[in-house]
């Protein structure tokens, strides 16, 4: 599973506005609606926010990984937000969050779901890489590191 493959110009925001969970939630669903990848804002949020209800994605070290599963999506599909000021994501470490990556996966097929989030984990292991993205300064820059890592 390559994560650049799920990423496109119409699915990475280098510049997130959004200070709040709920905000860049919605910010993010709102770049794969625009990008015609969602076609059920409202059912793919509320299963966001019922997931994170559950157990928040703010994994730590300014990086958050929201996901859910819905019947409305065919294919893997993913955003990436970078937020240069951070955003309140209750996150485990409570630190603001300036990574978004946001998963949406089919109800019926969970295997593509676990490997793109092992393949998020596996860059953010790579030593300078959560820096590189924070620093990016368009999305080509932020699509060409992650295919420079992958």
């Amino acid at each position: 599973m390559r994560l650049r493959d799920l990423l496109d110009s119409s699915t990475v925001k280098v510049s997130m506005v959004s200070t709040e969970k709920d905000e860049a939630i919605e910010e993010l669903v709102d770049v794969l609606v625009r990008s015609g990848r969602i076609t059920d804002r409202e059912g793919v949020i509320d299963a966001i926010m019922n997931r994170e209800r559950q157990q928040t994605t703010g994994i730590g070290s300014g990086v958050a990984v929201p996901h859910a599963k819905h019947e409305s999506i065919t294919e893997l599909t993913a955003a990436l937000g970078i937020s240069k000021s951070g955003i309140e994501f209750d996150a485990i470490d409570d630190k603001p969050v300036r990574v978004v990556f946001l998963i949406m996966a089919r109800v019926d097929d969970p295997g593509p779901h676990i490997q793109a989030l092992a393949e998020i984990a596996r860059l953010l292991q790579i030593p300078g890489f959560y820096r590189k993205m924070t620093e990016a300064e368009s999305v080509a820059d932020l699509l060409a590191l992650i295919e420079s890592e992958e």
